[in-house]
């Protein structure tokens, strides 16, 4: 099995692995879901009911129940990923000379990303309970848009805080609801967003910076082997200079392991980095990923509570109806809202 067959395997697992997500972690309408709906669909009518059957009950397993399989996935390709780092690129980084601080600092991000991973794990998202429940009702007004005062939830029957919502997976009602996670096992709301958007910067973080310290090695392996102005001879026995598809291959064949840790990481940083701006983005203008994926073009984007102003005929479109001002919305994220108490005359 050549080169290219080899990573066309490889772009196809990747691919299957995001649509995947796509599909069963709620956010059907990305693109890459509906093409995954729109593949399910053909291929549905070629395998028999039973398989079927299998995959739906095996999917709803994983996506839709809570299980520690993805926790144990994630600590398994950070395994792997550490022990190759550590294994052969540390010691091929040091004959380089690559200096010793910049080798432990993958170390250094592996303990903090580990600290976080535990927290938004184990960190109670903000649970709606009879003792709370009374004062989380005062924490936000109602947009009477997605959260319509009175609404009363039918299992856990209690009346729904503004920007409340039922997690379906931890059968539970949580403040501030963003989204339930299957990499942490564990819903991500008011009391452990924070936890969540360092954790996703420090896994980016921690990705990229090994792909570099990868990327390096491999470079100066090229360099000092002089592989850019090597030459060899084709299958006409012709002398041929080695381009750019022959130094990879060379270096696949060389070194195959490190080669496949760099395009997964490559991949988990792009990832990473696009979700996490996504993140960012939502913290700055004070809306959940539960309310972005409700709300768009059903939600009055400019009838604001703290102004007083209902709505106007021009108005900024990345603001919604809880925006405060982006100091106010990020400060949200890391000091959550409590009840205002009222002063006593």
């Amino acid at each position: 099995m050549d080169f290219l067959t080899l990573f066309g395997i490889y772009v196809v697992a990747v691919l299957t692995c995001i649509a995947l997500v796509c599909k069963y972690s709620g956010h059907q309408r990305t693109p890459l879901g509906r093409l995954f709906d729109t593949f399910t669909g053909v291929v549905s009518q070629l395998i028999p009911q039973c398989l079927q059957n299998i995959c739906y009950r095996t999917m709803h397993r994983l996506f839709h129940q809570r299980s520690n399989i993805f926790l144990y996935l994630h600590l398994l390709l950070e395994v792997v990923v550490y022990g190759e780092f550590s294994y052969e690129v540390f010691g091929f980084c040091l004959d380089m000379g690559t200096s010793s601080i910049s080798l432990c600092i993958p170390y250094v991000l592996l303990a903090l990303k580990s600290y976080l991973f535990y927290q938004c794990c184990s960190r109670d998202p903000g649970t709606l309970t009879k003792a709370n429940h009374t004062t989380q009702l005062k924490v936000y007004q109602y947009d009477e848009k997605l959260f319509q005062q009175g609404v009363r939830c039918s299992t856990c029957q209690l009346v729904k805080p503004a920007r409340s919502k039922h997690c379906r997976v931890c059968n539970r009602c949580v403040q501030r609801f963003d989204h339930h996670c299957v990499w942490v096992n564990n819903c991500i709301g008011a009391q452990n967003i924070r936890y969540f958007l360092l954790y996703l910067l420090s896994v980016c973080v921690m990705a990229g910076d090994i792909a570099v310290l990868t990327a390096d090695m491999l470079l100066q392996t090229v360099l000092r082997t002089g592989l850019l102005h090597a030459h060899y001879i084709d299958e006409q026995g012709v002398r041929q200079p080695a381009g750019p598809l022959f130094i990879i291959q060379h270096l696949f064949l060389t070194f195959p392991r490190i080669v496949f840790m760099l395009g997964f990481l490559v991949f988990v940083f792009f990832l990473l980095a696009g979700y996490s701006m996504f993140h960012m983005y939502l913290s700055l203008i004070n809306q959940t990923a539960n309310e972005w994926f409700k709300g768009k073009g059903h939600n009055c984007q400019h009838c604001h509570p703290y102004t007083g102003h209902n709505c106007q005929t021009s108005y900024n479109p990345f603001r919604g109806f809880y925006h405060r001002g982006i100091l106010k919305n990020f400060g949200e994220i890391f000091w959550p809202l409590c009840p205002v108490q009222k002063k006593e005359n």
